[in-house]
């Protein structure tokens, strides 16, 4: 094969509706999640030469989820599994790699996405003396700072100079926007019913008055609120990345990947990770046409976009994660999910798109990518 045969291009998409943690989608494991997924985007593509799966997670149960849901899906006992973990941009990390692995050769056809369910998250202890439970593991060494995400987000917002209405605004119109697409039907070709659960479950009506009324949620003073910040969250989603002559084989349209990167900043300012991966992909591809940025804080992803030279207004136009919800290992995932189902599958007339994201440890992915027909 040539080298332009081996570029990597997503011809599927998939993702669940995602539920709130301990609501509509709280019975089911992360492979009982991941499964009907992987399935759909196989059954989507028509495709039955899986060579691996590629799934991000970050609070799971250990023992390689993807393999588990591989075999779920009934993938065949031949298909393997990898688990990836980059945190909250785990999920766009394993479609990196599974593009990777096509560009090196080492097969043409992959699943890759995440899963999360902080739902049946198992709950952990160090083995001290006595044990020592603790709700996630370390970022950072402590010395260095390794702050929980709401201050870390705090932090950020302060020092772009983020005002607290301006994240509130920013709020809004990610809830406004989930709702108008949600009322329209845009999720419905992307999302696969689990459990008789069909919509995503966190978009609701709110004002600047009612967003106004939200307290500090994290810091006094500051300006992170449970309203201007995602949800803690359960979903799953995935992609088929094939080369680009099985593309042209199979006469499948899709969204070819033009760049990507990883970089990192200091963990103190962890949601700042996507600016510097954000800037190398943006010197590489240009403006893009659409901006999927998963918005863990509102003055977090304001500080990104603001940073990277993106119009906040460009950002999310179905909604963002505070609106749709941040299931942690696929939000990555999600982010190309959805920019599928629009300049792919929805006919928007866009080309283009950004799909990035800032992980904990000050880490950041972001992917550009071109419709391909």
């Amino acid at each position: 094969m040539t080298p332009d045969d081996r570029t990597p291009v997503v011809v599927a998409a998939r993702r669940t509706p995602i539920g709130s943690a301990g609501g509509a989608l709280r019975a089911f494991a992360v492979d009982e999640l991941a499964a009907p997924v992987l399935r759909a985007v196989v059954d989507d593509a028509d495709a039955s030469d899986v060579d691996d799966v590629l799934l991000g997670n970050v609070f799971g149960p250990g023992g390689n989820p993807a393999r588990v849901a591989a075999l779920r899906a009934g993938l065949g006992e031949g298909v393997p599994g990898v688990t990836v973990d980059r945190q909250c941009a785990s999920g766009l990390a394993a479609i990196v790699m599974a593009a990777t692995a096509v560009r090196a050769g080492e097969g043409e056809v992959f699943l890759a996405g995440g899963v999360e369910s902080a739902s049946t998250a198992p709950h952990r202890a160090w083995r001290t003396d006595p044990p020592l439970a603790y709700t996630r593991a370390p970022f950072a060494p402590a010395e260095m700072g390794d702050p929980e995400m709401g201050v870390a987000a705090d932090a950020v917002a302060a020092r772009a100079g983020i005002s607290r209405e301006r994240q509130d605004r920013f709020a809004l119109r990610s809830h406004d926007r989930a709702l108008r697409a949600q009322r329209a039907g845009r999720f419905a070709g992307e999302v696969v019913t689990v459990g008789g659960v069909r919509v995503d479950e966190r978009p609701r009506a709110f004002t600047l008055e009612r967003l106004a009324r939200f307290r500090p949620a994290f810091t006094p003073g500051g300006t992170a609120t449970a309203a201007n910040s995602c949800g803690v969250n359960d979903g799953a989603a995935a992609v088929l990345v094939v080369s680009e002559r099985v593309r042209r084989e199979r006469g499948l349209p899709g969204l070819r990947l033009v760049a990507s990167a990883t970089g990192a900043v200091d963990p103190n300012l962890l949601g700042l990770g996507a600016v510097p991966a954000m800037q190398r992909v943006l010197k590489t591809a240009g403006p893009p046409d659409v901006v999927e940025f998963n918005e863990a804080f509102a003055g977090q992803a304001l500080a990104c976009l603001d940073a990277a030279g993106l119009d906040e207004h460009a950002a999310g136009p179905d909604g963002g994660a505070i609106a749709l919800g941040h299931p942690w290992g696929a939000s990555g995932a999600v982010l190309v999910v959805r920019l599928f189902a629009r300049i792919v599958r929805g006919g928007s007339g866009e080309r283009t798109g950004l799909a990035a994201l800032s992980a904990g440890g000050g880490v950041g992915v972001a992917t550009a990518w071109e419709v391909v027909a």
